[in-house]
């Protein structure tokens, strides 16, 4: 073989390397080496149907015990209490112990159930050989918080609209007119499983890869959680979203205090659309105490 055709063979074959590296990034290799070690090592419990409660459900404890040991420095910590929005409505431990027992008794009446039912008539979980894309990783959690935002959007509006609704299911949530981190799963049976089950089903609708799946999870546990948190730190999705599209906490915190205002619980457009958004306070952080405890419906 001639040296030219050599080297024009060699150079065809370098070509054809950078091509695959290249598309090999484009399909997903970002993610392909954690998944393929997840995949080798724990595979059994990926694969388990008990793997999405136990990740929703842990994710949900370490956020709101990181927002509750917060809540409890907050009134000695001045760099943390003038992030709250009700800087002078401290979170006591009768807020605490109530909320948190109100959760750990849907979570044995309601999670534990369908956790073992799930554990007994679910198929094991399909794990594919190739990670999802990194684009396709996040355009499927988008596209599923969009889905949600929507359903939730409908519900809400529904069981403020309807007085029966409201009382018999959603009043229990409106019971704080301030809420912090764990008011998040104060509810009643009938919203945490509508909840749950919107969570669970639109990543089936939008067929997400099973990573994607549990990404939403947490992102969707994440952002309920800070929604309901309290705070309104410069690092909160509400002021890294832009042209006010996200509603975040402030927004959230209204709602509790003008029920018929904010029903999306994340994005602001729903509200828009529909007449009901409205803009806290800029004193909000400032808000005037109010008896302590239970409230009732406000508007």
């Amino acid at each position: 073989m001639s040296t030219g055709r050599l080297l024009s063979t060699e150079a065809l074959s370098w070509m054809s390397d950078v091509g695959n590296v290249t598309l090999g990034l484009s399909e997903g290799s970002v993610l392909q080496p954690a998944w393929d070690y997840l995949h080798q090592n724990h595979h059994d419990l990926l694969r388990s149907p008990l793997f999405p409660v136990v990740l929703s459900v842990s994710t949900y404890f370490l956020l709101v015990g990181l927002y509750t040991v917060l809540d409890l420095l907050a009134p000695t910590w001045p760099c943390i209490n003038r992030c709250k929005l009700h800087p002078d409505r401290p979170v006591t431990w009768a807020n605490i112990w109530t909320t948190l027992g109100v959760t750990i008794y849907n979570h044995l009446l309601y999670i534990f159930p369908a956790a073992v039912a799930q554990w007994l008539w679910r198929p094991p979980t399909p794990l594919p050989r190739d990670a999802p894309t990194l684009w396709g990783f996040f355009l499927g959690i988008l596209g599923c918080t969009v889905v949600f935002d929507f359903q939730y959007y409908l519900w809400h509006l529904l069981h403020h609209r309807v007085p029966w609704l409201y009382r018999t299911f959603h009043a229990v949530h409106h019971q704080y007119n301030q809420p912090f981190s764990l008011v998040t799963q104060y509810l009643s049976g009938w919203e945490l499983f509508s909840v749950g089950f919107w969570a669970t089903v639109d990543p089936i609708l939008l067929q997400c890869h099973c990573v994607t799946t549990w990404g939403f999870m947490i992102f969707n546990i994440y952002v309920s959680t800070e929604d309901h948190c309290g705070y309104d730190f410069p690092w909160s999705m509400h002021h890294l979203v832009p042209f006010g599209l996200w509603g975040g906490a402030p927004k959230h915190d209204a709602h509790h205090q003008r029920p018929g205002t904010n029903f999306a619980p994340f994005f602001s457009h729903w509200d828009w659309l529909g007449g009901t958004h409205t803009m806290p306070p800029p004193s909000s952080h400032a808000a005037p105490a109010e008896p302590e405890d239970v409230k009732g419906r406000k508007d």
